[in-house]
């Protein structure tokens, strides 16, 4: 079954991942080999293949695979990357609220920064909320700025609850 350790198995996925001369066929070819390796209900394979087959644009089989690794409990920095990845490709097939509320249940892992908050900004965009979009995207931008904090923060409240145009610079 297996070829190697554990740390072995994710340095070969992460080999083809890293491989810049691969097309999307040869990556979902060899992400699927490797994820064959492993014992059926271990959650990495088919996190690993939706990832494989989301990038090649096979949407409606990647999240097939996210589900499937969902209910096998993947959990750690990989359930909050599958989170993203898994919401982003809900977004692309339509599923605009199941994104959204993936994004918002999602655990934060501090590996990722952001990146929660900024596929949550685009699929409350796609889903027609477009000031909520942008709220949440300026207060992931809050903790980076040097300054106008408290503006921001009141800017993206003022979006939130449908507001618009009142005067916050001053700080």
């Amino acid at each position: 079954m297996s070829t190697g350790t554990h740390d072995d198995w994710q340095d070969r996925v992460d080999a083809v991942w890293n491989d810049a001369d691969a097309d999307e066929a040869t990556v979902i070819e060899r992400i699927a080999a490797l994820a064959a390796e492993l014992p059926a209900e271990d959650p990495r394979g088919p996190f690993e293949l939706g990832g494989a087959l989301d990038s090649g644009g096979r949407e409606a089989e990647a999240a097939e695979q996210y589900a499937r690794a969902v209910e096998l409990g993947l959990a750690g920095n990989a359930r909050a990357q599958l989170d993203i990845q898994y919401a982003s490709t809900l977004r692309n097939l339509g599923r605009f609220d199941e994104a959204v509320a993936m994004l918002r249940e999602s655990e934060r892992d501090p590996e990722l920064g952001a990146s929660t908050d900024a596929f949550l900004a685009l699929a409350l965009h796609s889903a027609g909320r477009p000031d909520e979009a942008l709220a949440v995207a300026i207060e992931a931008l809050i903790p980076t700025l040097p300054r106008y904090q408290r503006s921001l923060r009141g800017y993206a409240a003022e979006l939130r609850s449908g507001a618009a145009g009142a005067d916050a610079d001053a700080e």
